[in-house]
């Protein structure tokens, strides 16, 4: 699906990746207290009632001040508001109007994109209106007051944010599959790209990609069209300075975002190391479904132990993406290369697989039945009404329960285990969501407010 964009802009420290971490309902933007955190921007799926949407997160905008990472950040932000659909820009209902507040909201009359007014730190609901009259001054219509750091104001915010939202444009099926190939720094990702289109010169096209992205290159196998897409190597964000190489690193990352499966190169001689584990963590967090390579399996001493001793290995330092599957290959003597696109065939299958509500409530009732939630202290005790897939790419179950407060860790393991055990799913993460009907009360009765207000 191709998901409409809501871009976050503002000065520094006025709370942006805190709105973002409400909106998206996860705490993975950086929030610190700090000016010049977010540098780069980041994107997090989002939901209004029945509109999905991305979120983008840009680093604080500052106009004629070219020190340090400012003019980058500039840039950055520019380019999310250039993509969006709307815009929020956000002050400090604390400090009120500043001059670099006037700044940029000058500058964001002069775009095509709607812009909604947002004044944050408003905790007071009493107290809100008042902050947030003073920024009327700025010329970009009503303010809304919200705490995104308590969700106050943000529902009202939202109601009106999906009006600007172009309704969501399903992409037409094709058969190609896009695969990102990452991993450390001189681990063989170019030579593994090489080995897919080197001798049998399958059909290749090299495409340029947009804002000078990485060049794709398409290869069909057996009436299957790939399109690969090789990635620069990724350090650990302390050794990269902010530059050509940083750049590199976060195309990266946007080619991991738009691929249906990820590579995942290992050195087999260095073993799986800590940035392994991070990248891993980062394909699951971006719903990827993915392969792990283990390249250079021919420098490798081995016995009749080798591989299992790796096996083990690989499940004790990623243990928490047991879902993909592994090859051992060498790029450079071809070795079961062209066996990795099977398992990405898998992979790409699993990934955008669908299961019928009926199938998903028997597995529920099968799992409920072997093993029920625990009652709480209190005495109440957690209860799962239904369960439906709403989304594949990937696989997206929610469940429908009295209070999701009520369900421990390890008893939500249990259920996302008991969906892997029955529907399968190799290849790909899953995605649990759990409702509470408190919640969707809530959300009920401010629809209806909504429409008494109108």
């Amino acid at each position: 699906m191709s998901l409409p964009i809501v871009a976050i802009i503002g000065r520094p420290n006025v709370g942006k990746s805190t709105l973002v971490n409400r909106l998206a309902e996860e705490q993975s933007a950086i929030v610190h207290d700090e000016p010049g955190v977010t540098r780069d921007r980041t994107y997090k799926p989002a939901y209004w009632r029945d509109h999905e949407f991305t979120v983008v997160d840009t680093g604080g905008l500052v106009f004629n001040d070219d020190t340090e990472f400012l003019p980058l950040i500039r840039q950055q932000a520019m380019a999310a508001l250039a993509e969006a659909s709307a815009a929020i820009f956000m002050v400090d209902g604390q400090t009120g109007p500043t001059p670099a507040d006037e700044e940029i909201a000058e500058w964001l009359r002069q775009q095509k994109v709607p812009v909604l007014l947002v004044v944050n730190k408003c905790e007071s609901p009493e107290q809100g209106f008042i902050q947030a009259a003073e920024f009327w001054e700025l010329g970009l219509g009503e303010p809304f007051p919200v705490s995104a750091i308590h969700g106050s104001g943000t529902g009202e915010l939202l109601d009106v944010v999906i009006n600007y939202l172009p309704a969501t444009v399903e992409v037409p099926e094709t058969n190609e599959i896009k695969v990102a190939i990452v991993g450390r720094p001189n681990v063989g990702k170019s030579s593994l790209l090489n080995a897919f289109v080197g001798e049998e010169r399958a059909i290749v096209s090299p495409i340029s990609g947009t804002t000078r992205d990485a060049i794709d290159t398409v290869v069909e196998r057996n009436g299957q069209i790939y399109r690969l897409i090789d990635t620069a190597g990724i350090r650990k964000k302390k050794n990269v300075e902010y530059g050509p190489e940083f750049f590199s690193i976060n195309r990266a990352f946007k080619a991991i975002r738009r691929a249906d499966v990820v590579l995942l190169v290992i050195d087999a001689i260095d073993g799986v190391t800590e940035q392994d584990q991070k990248l891993v963590g980062r394909i699951t967090e971006e719903g990827r479904a993915c392969v792990i390579v283990v390249n250079k399996w021919d420098a490798v001493e081995k016995d009749s132990y080798t591989i299992y001793d790796y096996e083990r290995h690989l499940q004790e330092r990623l243990h928490f993406t047991e879902w993909a599957e592994t090859i051992f290959v060498s790029a450079l003597t071809g070795q079961r290369v062209e066996k990795i696109l099977e398992l990405v065939n898998r992979a790409a299958e699993s990934h955008k697989r669908r299961v019928s509500t009926a199938v998903i409530n028997e597995v529920l009732e099968e799992a409920i039945s072997w093993h029920s939630p625990q009652v709480s202290r209190g005495g109440r005790q957690g209860k799962i009404y239904y369960g439906t897939q709403v989304s594949s790419q990937p696989p997206t179950i929610a469940l429908f329960v009295n209070d999701a407060k009520r369900f421990n860790d390890n008893y939500r393991r249990y259920i996302e285990r008991q969906f892997r055990q029955h529907l399968g799913f190799q290849g790909t993460p899953i995605r649990i969501l759990w409702r509470s009907k408190k919640a969707r009360e809530v959300e009920s009765s401010n629809a209806n407010r909504a429409t008494r207000v109108s």
